[in-house]
């Protein structure tokens, strides 16, 4: 299909000799289709040229050639330059192009390219809460649609299983193990024990230098201490697998922090070397203040005993060498950045190619939030992920028993609505923003939640079966599709590649889900403007190819979120 956006900006570069490639990031797509179906502004160009910008768009557009078949007509409208794309070319390349690949919007952008991604990663023997949700959900769908676009993607769960927390759960465990049968509900009995010996370390820094040197003999393989810390990891992850299942996540690799923290010697031998690790009031740290970070990165507390940043530094170092990676994506919360920015720096003294601390990437996001505040594991004031799913799917089995009480599989479906409406609601806004958890918003079939999705997926659905039957592309009349209600939505479709593409780009999943948004829209008013099935068999086949291709992206796009579709709601 015809790159409308680069057949314009080697048009442009050809009349005035500015590099295509700038061009090419200046053109806008227009909120108004009367002024066109893509703009160039005139105006980041007037000092470079020394014109007016209606000077330049004049100019330009006398220069300019282009092929009638490809683009309708081109207009001046002060200082931009509108294109309007010719509808029934567009149409028919999209056409042709969607009958030729089986998975429309796939690519090989990314062959031979191989990506990490670092997300999800709960803490062992802590609830699976729903501050782990959006890195999970927000790294899946990075997972998915990296690997859509071509690329070799490992998905790495960097569990939280090392650590101080295991000294003080060591240490809790020793002296109220006993109360415990960690046969049922382990890991909220584990959290218990946990909460208990924080408020125990908080009362007495005795208890709390104790829990340190539990967790340094575990670093030192005591016997004892490992043998605890492997129950309660072998707890926790088949506990963790069923959120999982639930919610449809998968993983290349289990290896956790206990991993990286075996290679953490080497690390601290690599930094010795390089004379930029210091000691400082007993611990050894390395100094930022020359790369414009205040805070130094601790590598060794004073007791000798490693950090969390050793490990990651370790964890890079590592992945380098077995992964050969191109980029490796963090998916955390906007509270680790500053740590992001000092082992990013660190890791640049590690020796390794400066291929792999150029690919470094942390992605951010915004914390959820109870309507009471902030959560805190320590605290105990925490929503647990399998009750927030468990209490969506009945309260989606209640709204669709209300809607349609004889539906067949009325389970699987609020399984399927459930589920699909938290996956969205973390996903719909920018990664950046701070969010308070409502479920009788993300339920909301009318809003731009994942249900409206579902629901227009359905609706193309339920028009098909209601017609039994899909035209070939040789039986659709194209010009019957050159209404605004069917260009509105070939337009959003033949944009389902480079949507993609702008979610790798940028890191933000919020895009297509905010595209699939657009696309159920454009669906509904479509559907309520033009008759699908209709006397006229010409108009009608057109009607229902389009309705087809929409179920499909909407399909595919949802998938890629992971997001299941209902065939019937």
């Amino acid at each position: 299909m015809t790159n409308y956006k680069k057949y314009i900006s080697k048009m442009i570069s050809d009349a005035i000799q500015v590099d295509e490639n700038e061009v090419v990031t200046f053109i806008e797509t227009p909120k108004d289709k009367d002024n066109g179906d893509l703009a160039f502004p005139c105006f980041r160009l007037a000092k470079i040229l020394k014109k007016s910008p209606q000077e330049i768009a004049i100019d330009i557009k006398e220069k300019i050639d282009f092929d009638k078949k490809i683009i309708d007509k081109v207009e001046i409208i002060n200082g931009y330059i509108n294109f309007y794309i010719n509808k029934l070319n567009k149409t028919k390349e999209l056409f042709q192009d969607i009958e030729k690949n089986s998975e429309y919007g796939k690519s090989d952008l990314g062959k031979g390219k191989n990506i990490v991604i670092d997300y999800s990663a709960p803490n062992i023997a802590k609830p699976f809460h729903i501050g782990h949700l959006k890195t999970t959900v927000i790294g899946g769908a990075l997972y998915n649609i990296y690997k859509y676009l071509g690329y070799n993607v490992i998905g790495i769960n960097y569990l939280g299983d090392y650590g101080t927390q295991f000294g003080k759960l060591i240490e809790g465990y020793k002296r109220w193990g006993t109360e415990y049968d960690l046969n049922e509900n382990p890991i909220d009995k584990l959290a218990d024990i946990y909460k208990r010996i924080n408020i125990l370390c908080k009362e007495d820094e005795n208890v709390l230098e104790t829990c340190r040197e539990n967790f340094r003999l575990l670093e030192q393989k005591d016997e004892y201490s490992v043998k605890l810390w492997q129950k309660f990891k072998d707890l926790s992850i088949k506990e963790f697998k069923k959120i999982y299942d639930l919610l449809g996540s998968k993983f290349d690799s289990w290896e956790g922090e206990s991993q990286a923290a075996s290679k953490t010697e080497e690390v601290i031998e690599i930094l010795e070397k390089t004379g930029k690790l210091v000691e400082s009031e007993g611990a050894k740290i390395i100094d930022l203040s020359d790369k414009g970070i205040d805070t130094p990165c601790i590598i060794c507390k004073s007791n000798g005993s490693t950090i969390y940043a050793t490990r990651d530094l370790a964890a890079i170092l590592d992945r380098s060498r077995r992964y050969d990676f191109d980029k490796c994506i963090y998916v955390t919360s906007y509270e680790q950045k500053l740590h992001f920015k000092q082992i990013f720096e660190v890791a640049k003294l590690l020796g390794i190619d400066e291929k792999y601390t150029n690919g470094l990437e942390h992605v951010e996001y915004g914390m959820v939030r109870l309507p009471s505040g902030k959560m805190s594991t320590r605290e105990g004031n925490f929503v647990k992920i399998e009750d927030l799913l468990n209490e969506t799917i009945t309260e989606a089995e209640k709204i669709i028993t209300d809607k349609n009480p004889n539906l067949e599989n009325k389970e699987d479906v609020a399984k399927k609505v459930g589920i699909g409406a938290v996956i969205f609601n973390n996903l719909a806004t920018s990664r950046v923003k701070d969010e308070v958890f409502d479920i009788r918003e993300m339920l909301n079939f009318q809003g731009e939640t994942g249900p409206y999705i579902q629901y227009t997926y359905v609706r193309t659905k339920s028009v098909l079966d209601k017609l039994g039957y899909l035209p070939n592309i040789e039986e659709i009349n194209i010009e019957n599709l050159l209404d605004k209600y069917s260009q509105n939505i070939i337009d959003i479709i033949s944009n389902f590649q480079d949507t993609l593409i702008q979610v790798i780009s940028k890191s933000e999943p919020s895009i297509l889900a905010k595209y699939l948004i657009d696309l159920s829209k454009a669906y509904s008013i479509f559907y309520n403007e033009n008759k699908i099935i209709n006397e006229n068999k010409d108009i009608q086949n057109a009607r229902m190819y389009l309705n087809y291709i929409t179920g499909n992206v909407l399909k595919k796009g949802a998938e890629l979120l992971g997001i299941k579709m209902p065939d019937k709601m």
